[in-house]
Order: C-alpha cells, then structure tokens, then sequence
C-alpha cells in the first residue's frame, strides 16, 4: 500500500507483526502520544493487547506506516459493525452510517510532528480505505475536543466535524467532550 505525500516523500504500510511491538511500545511512551493513547507500554502489555489482531484474530486493522522506508506511524481502522458497543456509544452523538469504519493513529516520533505528516497519513489511509472495502460508506472518526492537534489534522485531510457529544475518553484525565468528524465515500 502505497501513497505519495508530495514530490519527495511516500507513505507506505502494512500490517503490524509481533516483531514491531518494541518500536509500538516505545511510541506509546512517548509524551506526546501517551497523552492521547492511555495505554500500558511493557511489551507483555503491548504483545497482550496488539496480538490478537496482528494475528488476524480481531476483525481490526492494526498498521504500521513507513515514511519513505522508515516507520513513523500506526493505525489502527477497523468496521464500525465489528464493535457493536462502540456504535451504541456514538449513536448517542450521531447517526452512524451503515458500512461506516473508523480509524486511529498516532505520530511516533516527536520530531515527525507539525510537518503535515498527520493529515497525509490520514488521507493516504482514507483513500487506501474506499479501494480495499468496497462496502465502506463513511468513515466516522471521534476525537477528544481537547486533542487540537488531531481534529485539525482531520480537518486538514478532508473530514468535516458534524457532531460534538460525550463519549468515553480513551484517557481517564480528560473530561467526555469530542467532536466526532467524518468523510463519506466520494460519488463513483
């Protein structure tokens, strides 16, 4: 998978294997991104939680992605139905669409940030979205209101925020408002 970012670079990806789990669990640790992704770091956490859908277990996608061959970022995109519980949360905002998927991702290296590298990730992954899911309507990203960073780089990419609501934030320390953005499948 394959997406030029301009004339010099290219976002590639494939999916994460347990090899990558210490570059994962280091990125975690990263202030900048422990911040946002509230998640244990040891690799026993990290195999424990990332395994499974490496595995292909889990109808989840977990992505590592690679900025001119060297890896820089995940994400993780998965089909809304897969999580009926996640839907029944962001039904409370909006309406969720059928054949809606959402995605996540984050920034490893501190020093790869505020280059434009967050809204090229996302449009490469949006694009590489509609070509592997045919079924896929919209992709609904809900995002902590707090998080500036992420709902500009969503915005940046091409998604329009249409709701604002409470849901369940993925770190403990922030309070329940998100905004919740979104980009439907263009017109064939």
């Amino acid at each position: 998978m394959e997406s030029p970012v301009d004339n010099a670079m290219t976002i590639t990806w494939r999916r994460l294997a347990e090899p990558d789990f210490p570059l994962l669990s280091r990125w975690l640790a990263e202030p900048h991104v422990a911040r946002w992704w509230n998640h244990e770091t040891s690799i026993e956490a990290v195999t424990r939680d990332f395994l499974p859908a490496a595995r292909g277990e889990e109808p989840s996608e977990d992505l590592l992605a690679f900025l001119d061959g060297s890896p820089f970022a995940f994400v993780q995109r998965c089909r809304l139905r897969d999580f009926p519980e996640y839907v029944t949360e962001l039904a409370a905002v909006m309406d969720v669409p059928e054949g809606g998927m959402t995605i996540d991702y984050l920034i490893g290296d501190r020093g790869l940030t505020g280059r434009g590298l967050g809204p090229a990730l996302i449009r490469a992954v949006v694009a590489e979205t509609w070509e592997r899911y045919p079924d896929a309507t919209a992709i609904i990203v809900p995002v902590p209101a707090a998080n500036r960073a992420s709902w500009r780089a969503l915005e940046k990419a091409g998604l329009r925020r249409v709701a604002e609501g409470e849901l369940e934030p993925d770190n403990p320390i922030d309070d329940r408002s998100h905004y919740v953005y979104r980009i439907d499948r263009p017109a064939s």
